[in-house]
């Protein structure tokens, strides 16, 4: 829907990579927000995931999580500003 990237690392509160982490955005685009897409990646061995083809306009930014098991961390992009955005999300378990 749009030329932009987001590229992810994710790993444990060590910094170790994390295999089999669910990395999720939900896209609300288009004309009054009324498209919406959910998507999901799961990341290789060495915690790395890649979103391609993601809007360079949003109404509010795109919110990623990522979660494995018990463990979960945030991302926050605006692909106004960076359209090819890299990000690492260290993982943890909630308080």
């Amino acid at each position: 829907i749009g030329p932009c990237t987001a590229d992810f690392t994710v790993t444990d509160a060590a910094g170790a990579p994390v295999y089999a982490a669910k990395v999720k955005v939900h896209i609300a685009y288009g004309f009054g927000s009324f498209h919406k897409l959910d998507l999901e990646q799961g990341t290789n061995i060495d915690g790395k995931a890649r979103f391609i083809g993601l809007p360079d306009r949003t109404k509010h930014g795109l919110y990623f999580r990522a979660s494995e098991g018990d463990r979960t961390g945030e991302a926050f992009d605006d692909p106004a500003n960076t359209c090819k955005a890299q990000f690492t999300i260290a993982i943890q378990k909630k308080p």
